[in-house]
């Protein structure tokens, strides 16, 4: 398993209940491609560089998570028939390198 980090925006008509309806259904659609979730950060609502679908804002939200490299793809497919989110971005994070002990 690799580790990946994920923004998605959701569109900004979506409500308090909406969004969190939203966060469960990719937390799910993770799980069941036999990924593991790390952390979901919710960063609020802010304003586009550009219009996405005609909107100018957006809900954004991280998810960090691990998950098989062959599942990926699948994923992203999922991600693009969910009707509340207008954009996503998929990347792999870098493991971080571990300790040496110091010689001497």
């Amino acid at each position: 398993m690799h580790a990946y980090e994920m923004i998605f925006i959701v569109h900004p008509s979506v409500d308090e209940d909406g969004l969190a309806a939203v966060i469960d259904r990719v937390k799910t659609l993770i799980e069941r491609d036999g990924g593991k979730i790390d952390a979901v950060e919710p960063w609020g609502s802010r304003r586009l560089a550009y219009p996405i679908q005609k909107q100018w804002d957006g809900r954004y939200v991280l998810i960090r998570f691990d998950l098989p490299a062959d599942q990926v793809t699948s994923l992203k497919r999922d991600l693009g028939l969910t009707e509340e989110i207008m954009r996503h971005l998929i990347v792999r994070t870098e493991e971080e390198p571990k300790a040496k002990p110091a010689d001497g």
